[in-house]
């Protein structure tokens, strides 16, 4: 079998950097966070917390919380013209 080089941060010193400001701690409220089903959220990532975090290629998208699996939501993005399901850490999401 072939040895797989990189894994899901592969690529992505740059996309995944934060501004100078938001360095730090990371926000209890934002860790917290909860949403309901049918809430539109956005897709951006917090570097700081591994858990959680989805695939850089959907970086910047939005999506609809399907429903909730364990701490994190799943949810529910529209990747050119097929449906997908991602499992999200609610640090990971933004309210729209």
């Amino acid at each position: 079998m072939v040895k797989r080089i990189g894994g899901l941060r592969r690529k992505t010193r740059y996309k995944f950097r934060k501004e100078k400001r938001s360095r730090g701690k990371i926000s209890i409220t934002r860790y917290l966070q909860s949403f309901s089903v049918g809430d539109r959220v956005y897709l951006g990532v917090e570097p700081a917390v591994q858990k959680g975090m989805y695939h850089p290629r959907f970086m910047g998208k939005a999506g609809t919380v399907k429903g909730k699996r364990g701490r994190c939501y799943e949810i529910l993005i529209n990747d050119i013209g097929k449906e997908k399901t991602l499992v999200v850490h609610p640090v990971h999401l933004k309210r729209a």
